[in-house]
Formats: C-alpha cells, sequence, structure tokens
C-alpha cells in the first residue's frame, strides 16, 4: 500500500496501526496539503455485502459528529480494486492502553479526567443515536497535551457475527464486552457504559476485572461472574470513584447508569468528594419473606363439611333483607343521577383550553393564565441561551390542552444566559483553539483572516476580549493571520544593460542583486548583463535574489569585482538563531553600500546550534542586512576598516 494514492488524492505514506477489521495509514492529503490517517479495511471482508452495507451506512452516520474528543473523520471512500477506506483526523500520541502499559495503573485524578473526557465523547454520539459498541483502551487516544480523542466509531457497529468466524481478532474485544453484547442480546447507549466502566477498573488497577483461556470463556464471565471490587486490587482508589466503577458494570442493563451525563456529574463530584457516598445504586424490587399464621378449621368458610344446614325460616328472613337493600340502591342511583343533571353546573367544572405562554413574560403569563380562571404554581428559574432572563421557557401543562377551572399550571422561567469567563485565544493557532472554547462552554464563533508578520493560522485578535464574561454557548469571533502578504513584480530584462544600470533597476525594482559572475565574450561589450538568474517577463515575488552573469569582453581582459579592487577586510558577525522559526533554515547576509545590495552570504544553518560567527568581508563603511529564509531579522552599520559597529 505504502506510496499508493486513494481516491486520487490520499497518498499512503507508512502504516501506523492495525486490528482485527482494519489497518491504518498515515497519509498526506494532496488537495489540503495535511497529514491524515486512512483506514484501509481487510480484504476478508470485502466480500460480505452485509458487513459492506452497514460499513458504509455506520461510517457516514460517524462522520456526522464533530466533537473536540471524538476523532474526526473526513471522508470515506471505495478505491477501484475494491478497496474500502475511512479518512481520519491524524492525532500524534499514544493509545490509552500503551500509556497503562508503560505507566501501570493511572492516579485517581488522571482516571477521573479520562474518564470525562470519553464520557463526552460518548454523550455526543448518544445525543445523535450512534453507539460505539467498541469502547477499550485501544480506541482511545490520548495527544502529547493530554487531550482525548475516542475513535472508531461506525466499524464497531458493523461488525456481524461472519466477521467472528472470519478471524479470531475481532472477538479480542470481549474483555470490555457488556453482558448482553456477550449474549448477543439487545445493545444500546448502556453498552457502552459498561465498556467504560471497564476501561476506568484497568486505568485504576493495572489489570482487567476478568481474563480466561479463550473468549468464550471471558465472555462467560462476563455474563454471570461478579467482579472483585477495584479496591481489592489497588487500596489506593477512592471510594466515589470505585462506586463509580461498580455501578457502570452492574450485569442488569436497568441498574447501571441511565445516561452518559450522569456519569459526568458523578465523576465531577468525586474529583471534590473521593470519600463520598453520593453514587445511589438501584436495589432489587423483590418482595420480603412473610411469615404467614397457620389457617385454622374455625378460620375456613362455613360450608357442607361439619355444618348444620340453615333453617328454613333463616332463609326467609335473608330473602326479604336482600330484596329490601336492592331496591333501597335503585331509589338512590335514581336520585343521585338525577342530581347530577340538575347540579351539573356545581358537579362537572368546565374546561379551559391552556393558552401558550412560553416567550411571555412571567408576570403576562402568570396574568394570563389567572384572567382564564387557572392558578399558577411558584415558578423554577433555570439558566438559557435561548430565553431572555423573567422569560417564561416552559409550561406544563402544553398549550391547546383542555384542563378543568383552578387547576394548577407549573412554569419555568429563564435566569438569562449563564456567564463563563472568555479565555485568552491570542497567540494559539485556530487549530488548538477548539478544546480550550469547548471546556469554556463556548463555540467559534466568525472567523475573518488578514496578512500579518504572524505564522499562517495564528490569532491576531478576539472578541469578546479574554478575561471577559460572555453567555455559556455564545461564539468568540477571531481574526486569525494569512502570514505576511506576498506582492508578485513582473521581472525586469537586464541582458544587454550595464552592469550599475541593472543593479538600479533591480533595487528599484524591490529585488536584491545576488551574485555577480563575469564571464569572457567576444561578442559583448564589457561590463554588459548577458544572463540574468530569473528569466524577464516572469512574475516573482518581492525581496528575490537576482544573480548575474555579466561580460568583462574578449579573452585575456580582466574585469576585477569591485570589491577586489582593494585588499577586502574580514569581519566576524555573531549571529543569535533564537528568531528562526523552523530547526533548518536559509542564512542569507546582503551588504547594502554606494546604494547597491549584493548577497555576501548564503547557507543552510539550524536552529538547535542556538548561534554561530559567520566572516564577511569587505571595505568601508557598509550597511548588512541578516535574513532567516526571507525574513529580515537584523540590520547593522559595519565599518570593516575598523571591525566595529556604528550608528
Amino acid at each position: 500500500m505504502i506510496g499508493r494514492i486513494l481516491g486520487n488524492r490520499y497518498e499512503i505514506m507508512e502504516k501506523i496501526g492495525g486490528g482485527g477489521m482494519a489497518l491504518v495509514y498515515k497519509a498526506k492529503c494532496q488537495l489540503l496539503n495535511r497529514y491524515v490517517a486512512v483506514k484501509i479495511l481487510r480484504p476478508e471482508f470485502t466480500s460480505d455485502e452485509e458487513f459492506i452495507t452497514k460499513f458504509k451506512r455506520e461510517s457516514q452516520a460517524a462522520a456526522s459528529l464533530s466533537h473536540p474528543n471524538i476523532v474526526n473523520i473526513y471522508d470515506v471512500g471505495m478505491d477501484d480494486q475494491d478497496i474500502y477506506y475511512i479518512v481520519m483526523e491524524y492525532v500524534k500520541g499514544k493509545t490509552l492502553k500503551q500509556i497503562i502499559k508503560e505507566h501501570g495503573p493511572l492516579n485517581p485524578e488522571e482516571t477521573i479526567n479520562i474518564a470525562k473526557q470519553i464520557s463526552l465523547a460518548l454523550h455526543h454520539a448518544h445525543s445523535n443515536h450512534i453507539v460505539h459498541r467498541d469502547i477499550k483502551p485501544h480506541n482511545i487516544l490520548i495527544t502529547d497535551d493530554g487531550r482525548v480523542k475516542v475513535t472508531d466509531f461506525g466499524i464497531a457497529r458493523a461488525v456481524t457475527s461472519s466477521t467472528v468466524t472470519n478471524t479470531g481478532n475481532v472477538i479480542g474485544s470481549v474483555h470490555y464486552f457488556s453482558p448482553e453484547q456477550a449474549r448477543g442480546g439487545y445493545t444500546d447507549e448502556k453498552s457502552d457504559i459498561y465498556s467504560l466502566g471497564i476501561v476506568m477498573y484497568e486505568m485504576s488497577t493495572g489489570r482487567l476485572p476478568f481474563d480466561g483461556e479463550s473468549p468464550i470463556s471471558i465472555a462467560l464471565k462476563h455474563i454471570h461472574e461478579d467482579v472483585m471490587p477495584p479496591t481489592k486490587v489497588n487500596e489506593g482508589i477512592p471510594k466515589a470513584l470505585e462506586d463509580i466503577i461498580m455501578k457502570s458494570i452492574q450485569k442488569d442493563q436497568v441498574k447501571r447508569y441511565g445516561s452518559t451525563k450522569e456519569i459526568l456529574e458523578d465523576l465531577n463530584q468525586a474529583l471534590k468528594q473521593p470519600t463520598g457516598d453520593f453514587v445511589r445504586f438501584e436495589e432489587d424490587d423483590d418482595s420480603p419473606t412473610q411469615v404467614i399464621p397457620v389457617i385454622k378449621d374455625n378460620d375456613m368458610p362455613k360450608g357442607k363439611l361439619g355444618n348444620p344446614k340453615p333453617r328454613p325460616e333463616k332463609i326467609k328472613s335473608n330473602r326479604l333483607i336482600v330484596w329490601g337493600a336492592v331496591a333501597t340502591a335503585f331509589v338512590l342511583a335514581l336520585v343521585f343521577i338525577g342530581s347530577i343533571f340538575f347540579f351539573k353546573d356545581i358537579f362537572i367544572s368546565q374546561e379551559k383550553e391552556v393558552p401558550a405562554v412560553i416567550g411571555k413574560s412571567y408576570e403576562e403569563a402568570k396574568q394570563n393564565l389567572e384572567n382564564l380562571g387557572l392558578t399558577v404554581e411558584e415558578p423554577q428559574e433555570q439558566y438559557s441561551s435561548e430565553y431572555d432572563e423573567g422569560q417564561v421557557m416552559f409550561q406544563d401543562p402544553k398549550a391547546g390542552e383542555n384542563v378543568k377551572s383552578g387547576y394548577p399550571i407549573r412554569l419555568i422561567v429563564s435566569k438569562g444566559a449563564k456567564l463563563t469567563e472568555v479565555p485568552n485565544l491570542i497567540n494559539k493557532n485556530i487549530d488548538e483553539i477548539g478544546f480550550i472554547l469547548e471546556n469554556a462552554k463556548l463555540k467559534e464563533g466568525t472567523v475573518k483572516y488578514e496578512f500579518n508578520s504572524l505564522p499562517i493560522g495564528i490569532i491576531i485578535s478576539q472578541s469578546p476580549e479574554a478575561g471577559k464574561n460572555a453567555p455559556e454557548g455564545s461564539g468568540v469571533n477571531i481574526l486569525v493571520s494569512q502570514g505576511p502578504e506576498t506582492k508578485l513584480i513582473l521581472m525586469p530584462n537586464l541582458v544587454g544593460e550595464k552592469i550599475e544600470s541593472a543593479k538600479r533597476i533591480i533595487e528599484t525594482s524591490n529585488l536584491i542583486v545576488g551574485k555577480i559572475e563575469y564571464k569572457t565574450d567576444e561578442k559583448i561589450e564589457k561590463d554588459t548583463v548577458i544572463e540574468q538568474s530569473l528569466a524577464a517577463g516572469t512574475e516573482t515575488e518581492e525581496n528575490k535574489v537576482v544573480d548575474l552573469i555579466v561580460s568583462k569582453g574578449p579573452e585575456g581582459a580582466t574585469q576585477p569585482s569591485e570589491e577586489n579592487e582593494l585588499q577586502m577586510k574580514a569581519v566576524s558577525l555573531g549571529i543569535n538563531y533564537n528568531r528562526a522559526k523552523q530547526e533548518e533554515f536559509i542564512l542569507r547576509i546582503m551588504k547594502k553600500q554606494n546604494g547597491i545590495t549584493t548577497e555576501i552570504y548564503r547557507a543552510t544553518h539550524y536552529k538547535s546550534k542556538e548561534g554561530e560567527k559567520i566572516i564577511i568581508e569587505g571595505r568601508g563603511k557598509a550597511t548588512i542586512e541578516v535574513y532567516f529564509d526571507d525574513e529580515k531579522v537584523a540590520e547593522r552599520n559595519i565599518d570593516f576598516e575598523t571591525g566595529s559597529l556604528y550608528e
């Protein structure tokens, strides 16, 4: 695969990973000039039509996810030779599995912070009706700055029973399977919660809760065996974290957390109260065992066995009582029904249609409801970025429902948007601010670009400014550098010009005179330009160096350069490399003297050397300009006769 180009765009560079279903390669996107990760399906799956159909559908669904803690999916495609691939964000870092192997159990704070970021990713996926189904440390990437990136969304949902028989690697995730996955039963968001609990267990203890000789034996343990509490393995695990883990890995789906949002709330609480007893477990709803007293004979209903028959007089008396009761009940029923029709306005209240009050002020909403004969409960208040402070944001019952007079109406009133402090984004790369804004509960606003001396992608300014308060969920507008503005000029024709005239043309065109080489020519007059390094009539950037070849006349004629007319003086020029932007850069030294700029030094240097002394030569006084690549970093006036600097 190395060297192949997929989709006429992605050039495969090197293999960086692989699993049971796919191989992962580092590639370069030729269109956007950036590195990406390309996951290519193994050949044994390309013949499974059902798998391919699900693969396409689920991969496209996963591509709709956009979250700082989820590896972005850029593209999904198929090559002409039945190569199915997914193009993803390239993340520099290690998998969580590698980190656990290298460092052993993580401390509780690290475990909680990583689990929080995984939960945020799963919450976003679950909100978009996507279940991961293969959460494990191998699918969790940790960047160099500690950010969590969950990967492999979509492919895990496409696994079928046929894939298990194709390769033993697919079933390797059985260490993190939920019991319902192991049974082949119904899986939902709570299956991801179980797997997250197993991952937290492994982060906290450095080991898995279940292991065995075969995948089947491990799966059976997930179904039938209880998990050893993590504190039995690592006594340093705080109670709150252990409770969160144990609730997440309950075998009964009903007893686990209802959503990742609930896990996030408990994880945040665990950071504040590591020893707290706030995690609530679902109790079994079985009725307790009761002691039932022995039933005696005299407690039994009287019947034929051992009981005397009732007397005829008794039977007659009982019949009269029964018929009397029936007649009385009939009369009372007639009276009651007649009363209902006669007093219907008293017994039956007239129903009212609940009006729409969402978006109105609380005072106006209350007045409208009370005018209809309805009552209003004491209002609740919540933050909202959609409704202004004091506006009704929720009502129960809803508008249009019919209720009786006096029915209590519940209202929730907006407290306005919750404010958060705006972080500092200036001098940061635009690719890095997503996570910063996410943590501050803000989002990226309007992005504008302009030319600037800052590198491409660096933020120049922001609005609102750092330190100010802004509503949660609002956008921060940023101005981003496009790098220095490059002006193009049309290269003048210097061939046939005298050398002094050619130098002046170069200077006035905002170009730089480079090397001047003299060459014998029988036909061209002495001091006339024969060749130029940049072709006349072509577009070129300002400050480009132009080298010239000049005629020195017929053979035997000599034409010393102006710097060799007198003996040259050498000066040692000390240069510091701390302003270099790249490790490897071109150091250029230009000499400006008598209105002429000449390049007197050009070589590749390395920033890691921090600085060097460069020997330059000249006569008299001159201005020396130092360039790192095409950026001028220093300018000095040097007297070559004395070797000293002057103002």
